[in-house]
């Protein structure tokens, strides 16, 4: 049972981030007050003496399994949530309560929802924010416009795909190592719409962590990487060029009729950079070229773009969002530090122990600022949507 909702984790980072930021200590004991629910009512009346941390037991009393909302009447917003209460259960709601108005929803399986009776907390504390839910109508519009931009920089990626298959068909071996960065780089951008593209993912990018750099199962950018940079002719690597074109023309064919699933618009935000972490700026994905730092970058200009199409949702949700390009912007001032003069990149494994520590910081602060964002843009259903 997933007792802890996700927009209640958005809101709890939300908070713990200016608890951190602050030097405060974990939050004190909080009191409990039982709330009990069914298929007609929602909590019953109950209310708080004063603000501060305090645990909801909710019970349900239903036949069906249950999702349970503590909102704010007025605004809509979500100050924490219970998913999956199962019928016969109790699971404990704690937060911090500010001074507001607030009232449980409950919707039980195969009923209608009800909001519960409101409760007025008075004095002028703050305690964890409500968020008012993105909906699955929010995020419609946006997975669309991210569905064309990525067929778009797909009919780039098989231009690219074209001249590179051309370069090595021609023995221009020098030529094919810059048009590889290029192409590599190119699709590193798409990387919100990695998992949408199944087998073809794995085939243009896949590492060869599971078969080995000799076996002929491993195909792509990575594959072509490491003939390029380990002394293959552009006779053995022609091949392999044209099947990484073919598998690229595949995929675009294919992508119309696909759809990026609502909550990775959101989820990828995080995954994309933490990917970049991993295996980036590791030099877990350098096959020779010593690009890995280039690839950070590109997957950073990826991620950028899933921010500016869900920065209307995002900026009067989430406070913390002026730092994540904060962030951003210190990660890449960083990486371009490594750029070397002949257009080529310092590898991941040369860099100075400093260099190393400081963009490993700088990733992992982004990735910090990044984590709410999932949870805020997770689609939920509205009292309204029902």
């Amino acid at each position: 049972m997933r007792t802890r909702g996700l927009l209640a984790a958005a809101a709890s980072a939300v908070l713990a981030a200016g608890a951190a930021a602050c030097g405060s200590s974990a939050p004190p004991r909080a009191s409990a007050t039982a709330i009990a629910f069914n298929d007609s009512s929602c909590g019953g009346v109950w209310h708080l003496a004063r603000p501060g941390w305090h645990t909801f037991e909710i019970s349900n009393q239903a036949e069906n399994g249950a999702e349970v909302d503590l909102t704010n009447p007025a605004s809509g917003g979500v100050y924490d949530e219970l998913e999956n209460i199962g019928p016969g259960t109790t699971a404990p709601m704690s937060l911090d309560v500010g001074s507001g108005k607030y009232a449980f929803l409950c919707v039980v399986q195969d009923f209608q929802p009800i909001t519960g009776h409101t409760v007025i907390v008075h004095g002028h504390a703050a305690g964890t924010p409500a968020i008012v839910p993105v909906t699955y109508n929010d995020l419609y519009p946006l997975a669309k416009r991210y569905a064309q931009y990525t067929e778009a920089g797909l009919r780039l990626l098989a231009a690219e795909t074209t001249r590179l298959a051309a370069d090595l068909g021609g023995g221009k071996l020098a030529r094919a190592r810059r048009d590889w960065l290029t192409a590599h780089l190119q699709y590193e951008t798409l990387g919100a719409a990695y998992d949408a593209f199944g087998k073809f993912d794995d085939e243009i990018d896949g590492r060869a962590d599971a078969v080995g750099t000799s076996s002929p199962k491993w195909t792509g950018f990575y594959r072509l990487e490491f003939g390029l940079w380990h002394g293959q002719s552009a006779h053995q690597l022609t091949a392999v060029a044209d099947t990484l074109n073919t598998d690229v023309r595949q995929l675009l064919a294919w992508w119309p009729t696909q759809q990026i699933p609502l909550l990775d618009i959101g989820l990828r935000t995080h995954e994309i950079m933490e990917n970049a972490l991993e295996f980036q700026l590791t030099g877990h994905d350098d096959y020779g070229s010593g690009t890995t730092l280039a690839t950070t970058l590109a997957n950073i200009q990826g991620d950028r773009y899933l921010l500016s199409l869900l920065h209307p949702l995002l900026a009067p949700r989430y406070r913390q969002l002026p730092e994540v390009y904060t962030g951003l912007d210190l990660l890449q001032s960083l990486i371009r530090k490594e750029h070397r003069p002949d257009g080529w990149w310092v590898p991941a494994s040369a860099l100075p122990a400093a260099a190393r520590a400081n963009l490993d910081a700088a990733c992992g602060q982004v990735l910090q600022e990044l984590a709410p964002i999932a949870s805020i843009a997770e689609p939920r259903n509205t009292a309204h949507e029902f």
